[in-house]
C-alpha cells in the first residue's frame, strides 16, 4: 500500500481518487483556495458537483491551509490543477515539504510560459520548481467515467522509466489500466492540442444542431487535419509521430470531441453563439475551457519553432475564437483538399 496524495479536488483529482482507492492505497485529497465548496459537498456525503460521483469514504479530505499535512509520508503526488494554477500550487507543494525523489503523476493538460515569456510544456516549466520525477497521464480519461470505475486505458510517460513503473503499479487496476511511455514530450503535446481540436469538431456538430441537416463530413476532415496537426506539433517539440496516433492522441482527441467542455465550447459556437459569450456563461457554471488558452499558446509556440505554415487548422481555430463570421468556411478551407 502506498500513500497517494492528490492535489486538486476538482473533477480529474477526484476521479483520480477512485483507482487509486481501488488499488488498496491510502489516498488523501487537497483542495485549493477555489475548492472549498467542492470539499464541503464531499464532507456532507454527496456526489462531487462535478462528476456526480461520490467519493470514497476513505479518501481523506484536506483543505488548501492543510497542504504539509497532505503531503507528509505521501510515496506519489498528483497534479490535477487546471493549467492555469498548477505552478503556483507546485510551488507551494515544494515549500510545504514535498519530499525530493516523490513521483508527480501530471493531470494537468496544457501550456505554460517561462520566466522569459518563452512558451513550453508544463513538465519543462515544473522541473525546475518540483523535486520529483514527473509522470504525465494522457490518454482517453473522461473523469466521470474515471470516478465511476468504467473501464480505461491511461497512459503514464516520463523520462524516469523507474517513476513511471512505480505511479502505473500504485494506480493501476482491472478497469483503470495503463500503458506505459518514455515519450514525455509526445504524450504531453498531443494532451495539450487535443483541447485545442476537439473545439473544431465540436463547431461541425453546433452547425448540425443549427441547422438540422449533418455536418459530419467536415466533421471528419476536421478530425484527420486535427491528427495530422497534432502529430507535426509533437515531432517538432520532441515527440514521438506514434505517441500521437495512439490512445495518448488518437484516444484523447476521439473522447474529447465526443463530449467534454472543449466540444461544447465549440457547439455553441457552431450553433451561432459568440465565443466570448458562450466562454462566459461556462465560465460561470463552473466550467474550464482550457482549449481555448491553449489555442493561443500553441499558436505561439508553433511561430517560435517555425511550424505554423503547416498548422492550416490551428489558424482557423484562433480565428474562430476571435469571433469570425464565418466558422465552417474557416474549416473547410483549413481541412478539404486543396
Amino acid at each position: 500500500m502506498a500513500t497517494v496524495t492528490i492535489l486538486g479536488a476538482g473533477a480529474m483529482g477526484s476521479a483520480l481518487a477512485t483507482p487509486a482507492v481501488a488499488a488498496g492505497n491510502r489516498v488523501r485529497l487537497w483542495g485549493t483556495w477555489l475548492d472549498d465548496g467542492i470539499l464541503a459537498e464531499l464532507r456532507a456525503g454527496r456526489p462531487h458537483p462535478r462528476t456526480g460521483v461520490p467519493v470514497d469514504h476513505r479518501v481523506e479530505l484536506h483543505d488548501a491551509g492543510g497542504l504539509a499535512a497532505a503531503l507528509d509520508g505521501a510515496d506519489l503526488v498528483a497534479l490535477a490543477i487546471s493549467s492555469e494554477g498548477v505552478l503556483e500550487v507546485a510551488r507551494r507543494a515544494a515549500a510545504a515539504g514535498l519530499a525530493p525523489g516523490t513521483p508527480l503523476p501530471l493531470c494537468t493538460k496544457g501550456f505554460g510560459r517561462r520566466p522569459d515569456g518563452r512558451v513550453e510544456l508544463l513538465p519543462a516549466l515544473l522541473a525546475p520548481v518540483l523535486p520529483g520525477p514527473v509522470v504525465a497521464v494522457g490518454g482517453p480519461c473522461k473523469a466521470n467515467e474515471v470516478a465511476a470505475g468504467r473501464p480505461t486505458a491511461a497512459v503514464f510517460a516520463g523520462a524516469d522509466g523507474a517513476a513511471v513503473e512505480r505511479c502505473a503499479l500504485a494506480l493501476a487496476t482491472p478497469a483503470y489500466r495503463v500503458e506505459r511511455s518514455r515519450d514525455l514530450d509526445g504524450v504531453e503535446a498531443a494532451a495539450a492540442t487535443k483541447n485545442v481540436y476537439a473545439i473544431a469538431v465540436g463547431v461541425c456538430h453546433g452547425l448540425t444542431e443549427a441547422g438540422g441537416e449533418p455536418w459530419h463530413d467536415l466533421a471528419a476532415a476536421t478530425f484527420t487535419q486535427a491528427v495530422a496537426e497534432m502529430r507535426r506539433l509533437a515531432v517538432a517539440l520532441g515527440g514521438r509521430e506514434e505517441t500521437v496516433l495512439g490512445l495518448a492522441g488518437v484516444g484523447d482527441l476521439e473522447v474529447t470531441s465526443l463530449s467534454g467542455r472543449n466540444r461544447v465550447f465549440g457547439t455553441r459556437v457552431g450553433r451561432g453563439e459568440p465565443p466570448s459569450e458562450a466562454l462566459a456563461a461556462m465560465a460561470a457554471a463552473g466550467q474550464t475551457v482550457e482549449g481555448v488558452p491553449a489555442a493561443r499558446l500553441a499558436r505561439e509556440l508553433a511561430t517560435t519553432l517555425g511550424a505554423q505554415g503547416a498548422l492550416s487548422l490551428l489558424a482557423a481555430v484562433n480565428q474562430i475564437l476571435d469571433g469570425h463570421p464565418d466558422p465552417a468556411g474557416l474549416l473547410a478551407g483549413a481541412v478539404l483538399p486543396r
